[in-house]
């Protein structure tokens, strides 16, 4: 069984803090022990990012990009590897999966074009006698906090321009899956990222405050459910910090009388049940305009029916 731990200062150091064991949702077999992180784990994390990252930021962007070129190329070079791993222990289908491996690296990509993205403005004379000029500085130390659902996305949305930006970056991941972060972590060394640029901490709710109070933290992002994003913001910015918050969202789909029936069943059954309906925009309501709402409600329980539910390695519709 897979004993799982933090990366703080370049080192692999277990948590001494609660354990919990992380299952395959499929089989409900226990693969890994989580040890969470402690008030020492987390504050080292925050020395060590802070102690990497003016060296890092202080790289020539170009030179940053490289790494992160680096880090693109392996990414794909283990994409499949990456798709097991979140069928392993999220649940859902290996088609799902390779999509959020491959969401994840196409922001790696975006990332690449630092050199362009970073670019800042002048225009002499704004005003009389005034010069304009706009440059771009890192934030310093960064966090991250991830959902479980997508388990592989949501950290490279967030590592990757943070990186690109010369922060250092601490990522905390859902501990329901913190099995995919740790190989992105891992992955993200063999890159050649500066030992200490990035770094990984786990835990629930106790690990997530102490990053949100802690001084040597200058920015928290946040993927999660509306309350969770909205005591995030609240709290991180309570304590001078950035902070993006991206609350969790359902969508009602309104279906119009002249809708094209089939092609609306596909793109309803998609949308609520893809992903067991974790994530957000997931279609959770339906309302038929007219006559339509009859048919549609006895169309969408038929489609139901038909589809195949099981475990995400096998060849099923939707995972467990």
């Amino acid at each position: 069984m897979q004993m799982v731990a933090n990366l703080i200062g370049g080192e692999w150091r277990v948590g001494a803090g609660p354990v919990e064991y992380i299952p395959n949702p499929a089989t409900g077999e226990v693969i890994a022990e989580l040890p969470h992180a402690t008030a020492p784990d987390i504050d080292d994390a925050v020395a060590a990012a802070r102690k990497a990252q003016p060296a890092w930021g202080d790289m020539a962007v170009p030179d940053r990009a490289q790494v992160l070129f680096r880090f693109k190329q392996i990414l794909e070079e283990h994409l499949e590897e990456l798709a097991e791993l979140i069928t392993r222990e999220n649940g859902k289908t290996l088609v799902e999966a390779r999509g959020d491996v491959r969401r994840g690296i196409d922001v790696v990509d975006f990332a690449c074009g630092a050199p362009t993205l970073l670019m800042g403005t002048n225009l002499d004379q704004i005003a009389s006698g005034i010069d304009m000029e706009l440059s771009r500085f890192p934030v310093g130390v960064v966090a991250g906090i991830t959902p479980f659902n997508f388990p592989t996305m949501i950290p490279l949305w967030m590592m990757a321009p943070a990186l690109a930006a010369g922060n250092a970056f601490i990522l905390k991941p859902s501990q329901r899956t913190p099995l995919s972060a740790v190989r992105l972590v891992e992955l993200a060394g063999e890159a050649g990222f500066p030992e200490g640029v990035v770094q990984l901490v786990h835990g629930a709710k106790d690990a997530v405050d102490m990053l949100l109070a802690h001084p040597g933290v200058d920015a928290v992002s946040v993927v999660g459910s509306a309350p969770v994003a909205k005591y995030i913001y609240e709290t991180g910015a309570s304590h001078g910090k950035r902070v993006q918050g991206l609350g969790g969202a359902k969508n009602w789909l309104v279906v119009m009388s002249d809708a094209e029936l089939e092609a609306t069943l596909d793109a309803m059954l998609l949308s609520a049940f893809g992903m067991a309906g974790q994530r957000c925009l997931a279609g959770s309501v339906a309302v038929g305009v007219g006559k339509i709402g009859e048919v549609l409600a006895r169309e969408v329980a038929n489609a139901a029916d038909r589809l195949r539910v099981g475990p995400g390695t096998d060849d099923v519709d939707y995972g467990r």
